[in-house]
């Protein structure tokens, strides 16, 4: 049915009353949150949330903060437990609404989500976790391409989509080349100067209290959060990721041995926008068991 296709639009108030602003798939059964990798906005859970919204699901699609339409914020304020405080507050918005969400989170999404789990782990504010391609401990060579790339862009922009989109197409050889550069238009703003930045602050990685804060003590708190987990976990990995390895899944799984695991062939770290139809069986098989043999069905 169509009204599972067009989103509507709802605002949520941050950690620190920062407007986050979500897309709404779906008008009935339980919540599932979607937090999307860092650059990204919550444009990249467009074909996942539909077949979520389809199996009888609300399928909630955020802007996270410093991203898409949600606020920039002020004071630079972007360290991993900043991201994880607007999501313990959305969370707690959607259980005092419904029940308490899923949550699936990919790459900086799934740190924030288990990180805000961590925080909270007796008396959880999801009823189950979806971590896409990421773990406590991750390649650090990855992270460092991928937020080169983020970097080379930031502060000069494009001249046009088209330069964009050459970019982009570089960067993701794997993928085939969109037959229109206009799905950009959701990933960059046109600025007064004539050139096309990406949609998320610059301070996100390079501020007062950027992305890159306290790794050591991240990493701890994750591995921390992960030996914690006593609600239904699927972790999602990319076969070829650059970030999650395979011994990044195992040392997940004996922190987590309670927690299902799904390889998906031919997708990197953006396993999401990769292999989108293999992803969303995933997670839409992931959600069957939760929910029992009537989800999943239109």
């Amino acid at each position: 049915m169509t009204h599972h296709l067009v989103p509507r639009s709802l605002t949520f108030a941050g950690a620190a009353g920062n407007r986050l602003v979500a897309d709404v798939f779906g008008h009935r059964g339980p919540p599932v949150l979607l937090l999307h990798g860092g650059g990204q906005t919550r444009h990249a859970w467009r074909n996942s949330a539909q077949k979520i919204a389809r199996a009888g699901m609300t399928a909630y699609a955020l802007d996270q903060r410093g991203h898409g339409d949600s606020d920039w914020v002020a004071n630079g304020a972007y360290r991993f437990f900043d991201f994880a405080a607007d999501v313990r507050v959305v969370s707690e918005k959607l259980c005092a609404d419904a029940r308490p969400p899923v949550v699936i989170g990919a790459s900086l999404g799934g740190i924030s989500a288990l990180l805000a789990y961590g925080a909270q782990p007796k008396s959880p504010i999801f009823s189950a976790l979806v971590l896409v391609d990421i773990t406590p401990r991750v390649d650090l060579n990855g992270v460092e391409k991928i937020q080169g790339f983020m970097r080379e862009h930031a502060r000069e922009g494009f001249a046009s989509l088209e330069e964009a989109a050459n970019v982009v197409a570089a960067y993701l050889p794997h993928r085939p080349r969109p037959r229109s550069n206009e799905g950009l238009r959701k990933n960059l703003r046109l600025h007064p100067d004539g050139r096309w930045r990406w949609h998320w602050d610059p301070q996100f990685l390079a501020g007062r209290s950027p992305i890159s804060s306290n790794r050591i003590r991240v990493e701890e708190a994750l591995v921390t959060a992960a030996r914690q987990l006593v609600i239904p976990t699927l972790l999602v990995r990319g076969a070829s990721s650059e970030l999650v390895h395979e011994v990044h899944v195992k040392e997940f799984l004996e922190l987590a041995p309670h927690a299902a695991y799904a390889d998906v062939s031919g997708a990197r770290h953006m396993v999401v926008g990769d292999r989108n139809d293999q992803f969303s069986n995933a997670i839409l098989h992931f959600l069957a068991s939760l929910e029992g043999e009537d989800v999943g069905k239109s």
